[in-house]
C-alpha cells in the first residue's frame, strides 16, 4: 500500500541541536538523559520520527554499548530513527577522504544496528572560516569540487559505490544529498553520478533548497525536479525566499517556511508522485526556532501537499493522462 498524507513518514532534521555542550563536551559522551531531552523536544513538536543528523550525535562514532543505549533511549521516548544524515564527510576531500570513508562505513553499520532504512551522504565539506563569519554561510562561496576533473570524479564514483554495496549488504538505502558546487551541485551531474555508480539502492536526496539559496544565478527548480526525482529515494525539504535583479547582478535568498518560499512543493510533489516516489521525507529549516518551523512544514505537507488517497494510484492516473514513468523509477525507492 502506497503512502498517504496520514501515514507518509516525515522526519525532523536535528540541525538546531549542537554537537557540543556549553563546556565543549561532545554530545556523543553525554548521559542518555541529554539525548532523551532532545528527542522528547522533537516528539513534543509533533514528530514521530527524527533524522539523526550527525551534526548532533555521530552514531558512527558511538561504541556498540552506547549505540545500544541510544537505540533504547529513542525507543523509550517513543520516536523513530529511520534515517541518518552524515554531513560534510566527503569521500573525495583531499587529506581526509580515508578517514571520511571509514567514518561513512561505520555510519552504515550504525544505521543497520539502529534499524534505519536510509543513510544520506554528500560531497560537501566543512564550512570555511569566511563562511563562519556570515549570518548565512551560503552567502559566500565555500569549497568546490574540481570541474572537469575525471580522476576526481571517478574517485567519487568508486568510493560511493563501495559505500552503496556495503549499504545493500545490510539492507539500507544510500541517498546522495545535492549541494552547491559539488558533483551533486546540478541536476545533470547528480543524475550522472548515480548512473555511473549504478546500484539500485543508491539514489538522490533532492535537497534543491541547497541550490536555490546561493547568491548567484541558479537552475530553474522545476527543471531540476523533473530531472532528479526519478532517481530520488529520500528528500530533505526546505525553502527560501529569493529575489533577483539580473540587471544589477544582485541575488538574495533567506530561509522561509516551505509554503512561503520559491519552490512550490505542491507542484514538485505532483512530479514526485508521477514517477512513483515513495521515499521518507525530512523537513528542515535554518535560523530562529527552526524546530517549530520544521513542525509547521510537516503540517503543511500533510495538509496541502501529500495525497489524501493512494499516491501510487495518483501516479498511475498521471501516466494514463500521458505522463510516462521514466525507466529509472526502479531507483526511486518504490
Amino acid at each position: 500500500m502506497a503512502y498517504t498524507a496520514e501515514n507518509w513518514p516525515i522526519t525532523a532534521a536535528l540541525l538546531q541541536f549542537p554537537g557540543t555542550d556549553a563546556q565543549g563536551n561532545h554530545v556523543n559522551d553525554a548521559e542518555a538523559s541529554a539525548w532523551a531531552e532532545v528527542l522528547t523536544e522533537v516528539k513534543d513538536a509533533g514528530f514521530t520520527n527524527a533524522d539523526l543528523t550527525d551534526s548532533w550525535v555521530r552514531p558512527g562514532d558511538l561504541s556498540p554499548a552506547r549505540l545500544a543505549e541510544f537505540k533504547q533511549t529513542a525507543a523509550t521516548v517513543g520516536i523513530g530513527i529511520p534515517v541518518i544524515s552524515a554531513i560534510r564527510r566527503s569521500v573525495i576531500e583531499e587529506g581526509n577522504w580515508e578517514a571520511n570513508l571509514a567514518y561513512s562505513h561505520r555510519t552504515i553499520d550504525a544505521a543497520a544496528e539502529l534499524g534505519c532504512e536510509v543513510v544520506s551522504f554528500g560531497l560537501h565539506q566543512a564550512i570555511t572560516a569566511e563562511q563562519q563569519k556570515q549570518l548565512w554561510f551560503w552567502t559566500v562561496e565555500g569549497y568546490k569540487d574540481p570541474v572537469g576533473d575525471k580522476e576526481t570524479w571517478d574517485k567519487a564514483v568508486t568510493r560511493l559505490r563501495e559505500l552503496g554495496r556495503h549499504a545493500a549488504e545490510v539492507g539500507v538505502l544510500l541517498s546522495l544529498e545535492m549541494y552547491e558546487d559539488t558533483y551533486l551541485g546540478t541536476a545533470d551531474q547528480s543524475v550522472q553520478l548515480v548512473q555511473d555508480i549504478g546500484l539500485a539502492n543508491v539514489g538522490i536526496n533532492p535537497d534543491i533548497g541547497n541550490l536555490i539559496r546561493v547568491h548567484r544565478p541558479i537552475e530553474d527548480w522545476r527543471e531540476m525536479v523533473a530531472k532528479i526525482l526519478p532517481y530520488s529515494n529520500y528528500w530533505h525539504m526546505k525553502n527560501y525566499i529569493r529575489d533577483e535583479d539580473v540587471a544589477r547582478d544582485s541575488y538574495v535568498a533567506m530561509p522561509a517556511p516551505m509554503e512561503s518560499g520559491l519552490i512550490n512543493y505542491r507542484e514538485a510533489f505532483k512530479t514526485a508522485l508521477s514517477v512513483g516516489f515513495q521515499g521518507i521525507l525530512c523537513t528542515e529549516h535554518y535560523g530562529g526556532d527552526g524546530l517549530s518551523v520544521t513542525a509547521s512544514n510537516q503540517d503543511y505537507l500533510r495538509r496541502q501537499v501529500l495525497p489524501k488517497t493512494d499516491g501510487y494510484a495518483l501516479g498511475q492516473s498521471l501516466v494514463a493522462q500521458g505522463r510516462q514513468l521514466p525507466a529509472a523509477t526502479a531507483l526511486a525507492g518504490v
